[in-house]
């Protein structure tokens, strides 16, 4: 409420915002059990044993007009705004002499009395005063006046006073569920996201039946023409030709060809932030920053892209930790992550991380040797860190009580989780020199790099990094666009792929991710790769860096059912992507 200029606005707004959809229990959290979690504070936002006494009391549904707060209690203290009435709304059953009226009474401005039956001729009145009531009844020849004492839900005739009458409340009034209904149903549809291109209805997973088209397997089985693919459940379960299943949408593959959708190692779309300029940022983490209504992510779809590892930045030696996505166009940002992956990192070297770009910058590291010492320092500090909990947890029970526990650094964990194998790093890099030293530097604190990411020097050192077991990501043939890239050659890929390296083709870039499929195929150009193994470029061999082969990259029974078809040879810079599946939707 503190941006609100009119303070008594806020309730009714807040009703505005119900009545156009917003669930009254998303708005009852937005008020107490949410900004409580947001405080870390347990004894707030609700209303379990042990909570702190800070509650109100209302008299009707306060989301609904005509709600009231009666009483506030706060730290078990209570506050009267609104004295709860003693007549709740309802139907009530007055009685006179015998004779019995039902009637309806209403609290939302003032007390109402007034008979169920529209076509009703009788008219009532009713006033309230001090605990007392006063009824006046009224048709087209008569009017009587009754009064009497206001019991809880509940109201009846003086003793002794004639005519003898009384009432009670006998039921709750007739919901208006159906209306609210409709007014609901009037609200427009809006798109997720919010945006061009987005989804009115969300995409569901259907079974599918891919007939009669030549499916590029990316497995030993090669290419298979003339042949079917059944998806069901968001996986592919059966290959074959003529395929006889019940399926809800059967699509004619003739012409045309199947593969697996295209895994981006190397990209920044959809996030909200990407750079920082700390020499470790190992503790951020880019799932924090998923945009989920980036357009991208729509147009990498259109280009046959269905994965994509998430990197942070290159301005530091030790960078942020990778989201591994999918790309789920309509999904809120936390629904893009790819569940159960093992856990990588960016590292990088060069220029950007020694900021040659900017000659006012006085960040350390400033020479390629600062940087190799920031890594010595971060992982030598790092097992230093880990020997100061392995001590502290060795101590006994009493001996914890009087010693103080090291504080915990996030930083540190996640740069000890590297040394221990439990993420795994893709570096940023160029010269041949710094990827030696890296490699050097791993093998000192008996680990692995995952993989060099750009590596366009790769072709000088890629029996090096076959022994070290280390895969490569790279471009096509990007070249020239600052000194470190002086000595690149288009004949990168292939030669890496040759000596044995996994190797993959990046985009690092949300426009070249729409056509990876052609930054492929200059591998055939360049260094003579069959088409097969181009295509692995792009499919199999990045999701082999980033441990997910046994879920995609192929098109195999069991695998997620990840697949793209194209309107021509997809290496072709005429083929057009005619349909993206992701998990079968």
């Amino acid at each position: 409420s503190l941006a609100i200029k009119e303070q008594k606005s806020f309730l009714k707004d807040l009703r505005t915002a119900v009545k156009k959809g917003l669930p009254k229990s998303a708005a009852l959290a937005a008020l107490t059990s949410t900004p409580a979690e947001m405080l870390s504070n347990r004894k707030l936002g609700h209303l379990n044993k042990g909570a702190q006494a800070n509650f109100i009391i209302t008299n009707g549904d306060v989301f609904a007009k005509g709600g009231k707060i009666a009483e506030n209690w706060i730290a078990g203290k209570r506050f009267v705004i609104n004295e709860l009435p003693k007549l709740t709304p309802g139907i009530y059953q007055l009685t006179i002499n015998g004779k019995k009226h039902e009637l309806k009474l209403t609290n939302d401005e003032d007390l109402k009395l007034e008979n169920p039956d529209k076509d009703s001729k009788i008219k009532y009145s009713v006033k309230l005063d001090n605990g007392f009531i006063s009824i006046e009844i009224k048709d087209q020849e008569n009017s009587n006046s009754l009064f009497g004492r206001v019991l809880y839900n509940g109201f009846n005739s003086i003793l002794g006073q004639k005519p003898e009458w009384h009432a009670h409340r006998i039921s709750d009034l007739e919901k208006e569920d159906e209306k609210d209904k409709a007014q609901q149903d009037s609200i427009p549809l809006l798109p997720r996201p919010f945006s061009a291109y987005g989804l009115h209805k969300p995409a569901a997973a259907k079974t599918y039946l891919i007939k009669n088209t030549t499916v590029w397997t990316g497995e030993n089985a090669g290419i298979l023409t003339q042949t079917d693919v059944f998806i069901k459940d968001g996986k592919i379960l059966q290959i074959g030709k003529n395929l006889a299943v019940k399926t809800e949408i059967n699509i004619d593959g003739s012409e045309q060809y199947l593969t697996a959708g295209i895994i981006d190692e190397h990209s920044h779309i959809a996030l909200l932030s990407v750079n920082d300029i700390a020499v470790n940022s190992s503790m951020v983490r880019m799932e924090d920053s998923l945009d989920s209504d980036d357009v991208d992510i729509y147009r990498n779809l259109a280009g046959g892209v269905t994965a994509a590892q998430l990197l942070h930045g290159s301005a530091n030696p030790i960078g942020g930790q990778s989201a591994l996505i999918k790309m789920r166009w309509g999904a809120e940002s936390d629904e893009l992550l790819i569940k159960g992956t093992d856990k990588f990192i960016k590292f990088a070297l060069g220029e950007n991380v020694k900021r040659s770009a900017s000659q006012k910058s006085i960040r350390y590291p400033l020479t390629r040797m600062g940087v190799e010492q920031v890594y010595r320092d971060a992982f030598t500090n790092a097992l230093a860190y880990e020997n100061q909990w392995q001590a502290y947890k060795a101590l006994s029970s009493k001996a914890k009580k009087h010693a103080k526990a090291p504080r915990r650094d996030l930083m540190m964990e996640a740069t000890l989780e590297i040394i221990n194998k439990n993420r795994y790093v893709t570096c940023h890099s160029y010269v041949q020199s710094e990827i030696n030293m890296l490699m050097k530097v791993a093998e000192d604190y008996r680990f692995n790099i995952n993989t060099f990411t750009h590596i366009l020097e790769g072709y000088k050192v890629a029996d090096k990094m076959l022994a070290h077991g280390v895969g490569a990501s790279t471009f096509a043939d990007w070249w020239a666009y600052k000194w470190e890239v002086n000595y690149a050659i288009p004949y990168n890929a292939s030669i890496m792929t040759k000596v044995g390296l996994t190797t993959a083709i990046n985009s690092d870039d949300a426009e070249m991710s729409r056509r990876l499929n052609q930054e492929a195929a200059k591998s055939i150009k360049y260094g003579g790769l069959s088409e097969q193994q181009a295509w692995n470029l792009v499919t199999i061999n990045p999701a082999k860096l980033l441990h997910l082969d046994d879920r995609m990259g192929s098109i195999k029974i069991g695998k997620d059912a990840d697949v793209v078809l194209w309107s021509d040879n997809p290496l072709s810079i005429y083929a057009k992507v005619n349909k993206t599946f992701v998990d079968g939707r």
